[in-house]
């Protein structure tokens, strides 16, 4: 499935390019006018990038905090250092490994989070920028020609942005 992305400045505008695309054809069950009024970006599916960078953040731990507990037990076994006296041996071991899994976790948190932020969005942070500044996104969705042909229809429009996108889940 092919997705055609058209940022336009004012909601007099998406509905004069939704009726023209209506008149050209194109299925208005095909079309999405996201913006005030219509559809919000969590209705239409847009990906909501801090829900992402949980789910990143959540994968990271799964393999950092177990990872920080061993090597925090084999820094403590290799350096022989004796920070808690009153710990033992063993004690101090479980502390260092302790440390390391809080420090695994921090760096899920940390890196995974600001990851998951900065790379799991791909453009649907732009466009929810773009709906919170009061822009509208109309959104044509169908076959390739379907898109081709709204694309003519919607560069009478100028649009702020119009760009072209292929679910990677159908390729």
């Amino acid at each position: 499935m092919n997705y055609l992305v058209a940022v336009l400045p004012d909601r007099i505008q998406a509905e004069a390019a939704y009726l023209a695309l209506e008149k050209e054809g194109i299925p208005t069950d095909k079309v999405s006018i996201l913006g005030r009024g219509y559809k919000s970006a969590d209705e239409f599916g847009l990906i909501d990038p801090k829900e992402q960078a949980r789910k990143q953040s959540r994968i990271m731990m799964l393999w950092l905090v177990p990872f920080g507990f061993v090597a925090g037990i084999a820094f403590n076994l290799l350096t022989g250092l004796n920070t808690f006296p009153w710990a033992g041996d063993i004690g101090n071991q479980l502390i260092g490994g302790l440390l390391g899994a809080a420090a695994g976790y921090m760096g899920s948190f940390f890196v995974g989070g600001a990851a998951g932020i900065a790379f799991g969005s791909g453009d649907a942070l732009p466009y929810r920028n773009r709906l919170d500044a009061g822009k509208y996104l109309v959104v044509v969705r169908g076959s390739e020609s379907l898109t081709r042909q709204a694309t003519r229809v919607l560069r009478q429009f100028e649009p702020e942005n119009l760009q072209g996108y292929v679910d990677p889940a159908e390729v």
